[in-house]
């Protein structure tokens, strides 16, 4: 067994944390789900009510808004209640966020009847989005430093890309999600998505109630970070401030634009796919009617992938869109767990800085419209975004002592990037083309690649 092996996850007490970093995990998991469904619902209120990409960018608004707002009181909160509480008051307030969705059904329900208008019903969904975000806040707030903390510290930025690789794979399955819920079809060939996309937001809230039954009752250390900047050694009224960290305070500027990327090629991935793809070959949907003639389940998930658009073309559906966000997904995967393997080798901020540069180039190649290339330079964005926000969040928190928590809030709220930029994004899609909004990401990773090369001189560590 390898050294690295051996620490991974044991303390500096000697205390195997394994079981530990595996509960935690599986909140990586839980909002990996909820953001894969948030990715992929604009598409599905753009052709309900009518919505420009622009104003379908409310949804990432509302749910980063979430973010936001209690990333500070979550923070605060950590602090007094421990990891342990924290973790369990964010799993009930998704519950309550989930459980938002039935009545925002309805609400949605007296659209067609014309007894409210289709505003008031988005309204209602944005309520839900932002209720759950706030759950969310408490649990990313919380279990991204917690994961740095639980083995050897030199295996930090290891550790937290492990664990956001569980995030990578909710993410897989939440488009698969989104596209069965949101842009279900009855056998007339009419949407009933807006009857059935609280499903999988109520099942949500069943799942987090007993993963916080489970915290209750399981063993969760409340360990406390290196102070290598001896912030804790402060006495009282001494000037000792996180923000005096140049290397704290350019991780919350990066994270904002990693964010403001991400959320921003996220969302209308799937206006992308359904407007920029070139010309489907029918020999594709011939191929895709002989593979699910041999499965009932293959027919029901490959059927409506392709249709044909405005212009007579043959393209792909929102549904098929949904699906290929998966196939995304999957490269964020990979690049998450690749990703965790170079970190255990190579300088995390190095890592960090070379996959910023590229994806700088990547969503650059989007911009120029290239056919299939470009095509294939989306999904490659997903494959170097991977490693972006845990290593930003743990090159951030280095070295910040018992401090961490507060320092953990501060670069949460820098996902409001989340919520301002892809409006813009959207903007520019509106008045050229989804390919032309690619230019908003790309000045985005310039910000990113140059936090990366630069975390030595900001740190001096």
């Amino acid at each position: 067994m390898t050294e690295n092996k051996k620490t991974l996850f044991i303390g500096d007490d000697g205390r195997n944390l394994m079981f530990t970093f595996i509960l935690v995990s599986s909140l990586f998991l839980l909002w990996g789900v909820c953001n894969g469904m948030i990715d992929v619902m604009d598409k599905h209120f753009q052709e309900e009510l009518s919505l420009t990409k622009s104003q379908s960018a409310w949804v990432q608004f509302a749910h980063y808004l979430g973010y936001f707002l209690m990333s500070v009181p979550a923070g605060w909160l950590a602090t007094k209640l421990g990891y342990k509480g924290g973790i369990i008051a964010g799993l009930l307030i998704v519950a309550v966020g989930g459980l938002w969705f039935i009545p925002a059904t309805h609400i949605n329900a007296m659209v067609h009847e014309g007894r409210v208008s289709p505003n008031m019903a988005f309204v209602g969904y944005l309520a839900g989005v932002c209720a759950i975000a706030v759950g969310l806040t408490f649990l990313e707030t919380i279990a991204n430093p917690y994961t740095t903390v639980l083995g050897a510290r030199q295996y930090a930025a290891t550790r937290i890309n492990l664990a956001q690789s569980c995030n990578g794979v909710g993410w897989i399955f939440g488009p698969i999600i989104g596209s069965m819920y949101f842009y279900s079809k009855d056998a007339a060939g009419h949407s009933t998505g807006s009857q059935t996309l609280y499903i999988p937001y109520a099942a949500i809230a069943g799942v987090v109630i007993v993963l916080a039954v489970v915290f209750f009752f399981a063993d969760i250390p409340d360990i406390k970070t290196g102070d290598d900047y001896h912030l804790d050694d402060a006495a009282p009224g001494a000037a000792r401030s996180i923000w005096s960290h140049p290397h704290f305070v350019m991780a919350v500027a990066a994270q904002f634009f990693y964010v403001a990327a991400q959320a921003g090629i996220f969302s209308f991935f799937i206006n992308y796919m359904t407007s920029e793809v070139p010309p489907i070959p029918g020999s594709w949907q011939t191929a895709m009617g002989r593979i699910s003639a041999h499965s009932s389940f293959l027919q029901g998930w490959l059927s409506g992938w392709f249709e044909t658009n405005a212009s007579g073309v043959l393209g792909i559906s929102d549904k098929g869109a949904s699906n290929l966000a998966s196939l995304g997904f999957v490269c964020f995967l990979v690049g998450r767990f690749s990703g965790a393997g170079l970190l255990a080798r190579f300088a995390a901020h190095k890592v960090l800085g070379l996959y910023g540069a590229l994806n700088v180039a990547i969503t650059l190649l989007v911009f120029c419209k290239l056919g299939w290339l470009s095509v294939a330079c989306v999904f490659l964005s997903y494959f170097f975004m991977s490693i972006m926000f845990p290593t930003i969040f743990a090159l951030g928190i280095f070295g910040l002592g018992a401090r961490a928590k507060k320092a953990s809030a501060f670069i949460v709220m820098a996902i409001m990037g989340g919520a301002i930029l892809p409006k813009l994004m959207g903007l520019v899609a509106d008045k050229y083309d989804m390919s032309r909004g690619f230019i908003v990401p790309a000045a985005c990773f310039v910000v990113v690649a140059i936090y990366g090369f630069n975390w030595p001189r900001f740190s001096k560590a």
